[in-house]
């Protein structure tokens, strides 16, 4: 009777270590908003001629985050904001607080993350595209 007793609170701990580990950490989270950042910035770009030299990404804050199935493997919609500095040939621009709203999935073998974007233009995104994180 112990046995299995201990066998139980084995199992319930070690289910909760694994659950724990999967969860998106920051670095990760800002690692996604720098790529989703990058798509965006090279359409821009190409838009309206501006040269940005880099950014960089500072003050995540996640205020949410909801666990789902993505193409039959576990994501993660996260939802929060960020403060955001361009820097550009002749100036520096800062803006805070603004809002994030990605998409991370952790892979089959549960080394690497990706990023998804939804399709543009998709109310109900079905078409995904991904990008790797770590």
């Amino acid at each position: 009777m112990i046995r299995f007793v201990l066998t139980g609170i084995l199992l319930l701990l070690m289910t909760a270590c694994t659950s724990l580990a999967l969860l998106p950490t920051y670095d990760l989270v800002e690692k996604g908003i720098m790529i989703q950042l990058e798509q965006t910035q090279q359409g821009l770009q190409q838009k309206v001629d501006l040269d940005f030299q880099k950014f960089d990404i500072k003050g995540v804050s996640i205020t949410q985050q909801q666990p789902l199935n993505i193409g039959n493997l576990p994501a993660y919609h996260v939802q929060g904001t960020y403060d955001l500095i361009f820097k550009l040939p002749n100036q520096e621009i800062s803006q805070l607080q603004k809002p994030f709203d990605i998409y991370l999935q952790i892979q089959r073998e549960g080394k690497s993350w990706r990023l998804l974007l939804p399709e543009k233009n998709d109310r109900t995104p079905s078409i995904w595209h991904s990008y790797l994180i770590l």
